[in-house]
């Protein structure tokens, strides 16, 4: 991969990391607070809301920390050694737990009675969306695995 191009992915993920600290910080609690003075029944949400919410973003934060560690990885050449399992295997658990708290939400929010059907749909959405990815990681995984391999011997051979 080019330089350039590495230099401009790490640009995005240190601006969207940015963002992810700012929503952590001001975002999250502040729609938070306002909708529990907004709506006095969600009040005894907003704590575990504001905890789970800032929980998923940090899952988010991991990924992009682990893909600008895979990205120098791949600038130095050093993509296919065993330590590049050891942030994919973070960027899996990540998105596992992410998914999981997104669970989690749904089934706060269906036992105090305020998920009404669109929540209850995009929920699903994002347990499907975060298990497809879990998958997908896996079996970028297992590419990887092959891939290192391969360069292995090949790297015998020579």
């Amino acid at each position: 991969m080019q330089r350039p191009t590495l230099l401009a992915l790490k640009a995005l993920i240190a601006l969207m990391l940015l963002l992810l600290v700012s929503c952590q910080l001001f975002l999250v609690p502040g729609t938070a607070r306002n909708l529990a003075a907004g709506y006095p029944e969600l009040a005894g949400l907003q704590v575990p809301g504001i905890v789970i919410a800032v929980l998923f973003l940090v899952c988010v934060e991991i990924v992009m920390l682990c893909v600008w560690r895979l990205l120098s990885m791949v600038g130095e050449q050093n993509i296919f050694s065993s330590d590049a399992f050891r942030w994919v295997d973070l960027i899996l658990g990540a998105i596992i737990a992410a998914t999981l708290l997104i669970v989690v939400a749904d089934v706060l929010l269906f036992t105090a009675g305020v998920a009404n059907p669109s929540v209850q749909l995009l929920c699903a959405l994002g347990i499907v969306v975060g298990s497809g990815l879990a998958l997908l990681v896996g079996v970028m995984r297992g590419l990887l695995k092959n891939a290192a391999q391969l360069q292995h011997d090949l790297s015998e051979v020579v």
